[in-house]
């Protein structure tokens, strides 16, 4: 049987879990740039949300979701562009090439994202830290960008 059909080892996720809750207790304690981490409410989700301060962007949340083999990764970056649409989705595109291990993504009402994910089996605190500091690194460099272009004529002046 493939790795992709073999039942999800409940002890992995276990551990990853214990993993995942000690990090965010040491993150908000060591990290001057997260604001807050809260615990998503839903029963039999294991969701996070992690508040940072940016500086290109003010605050953004970033979501840490637990699934049955991987932990998944998403942050908003911006609203649809409202102006040169395709030049705006093209740059984030072409900006895909060089992200490790996270991607542009065009979500709900043609809204930009940043999404992720890591294979539970291969899970760490150096790679929670990767993902965590990838993001945020990502949002900072390609968010003011991405909004010259998509709302260009609002930036003018």
């Amino acid at each position: 049987m493939s790795d992709d059909r073999r039942p999800p080892d409940p002890a992995v996720r276990s551990a990853a879990l214990e993993l995942i809750e000690k990090w965010l207790v040491r993150l908000v304690a060591d990290n001057p740039v997260v604001q807050a981490v809260e615990r998503d409410e839903l029963p039999d989700v294991d969701r996070w949300f992690v508040r940072v301060t940016g500086e290109e962007k003010a605050v953004f949340s970033v979501w840490f979701h637990l699934q049955q083999r991987s932990l998944h990764v998403e942050t908003y970056v911006m609203p649809a562009p409202v102006e040169r649409h395709a030049e705006c989705y093209e740059y984030l595109l072409r900006r895909n090439v060089a992200l490790r291990g996270l991607a542009f993504a065009v979500g709900d009402e043609d809204a930009v994202y940043l999404v992720g994910s890591v294979q539970l089996a291969h899970l760490d605190e150096s790679e929670l830290d990767r993902m965590l500091g990838s993001v945020y690194a990502y949002v900072e460099q390609h968010f003011r960008p991405a909004m010259r272009i998509g709302y260009g004529s609002r930036f003018a002046g």
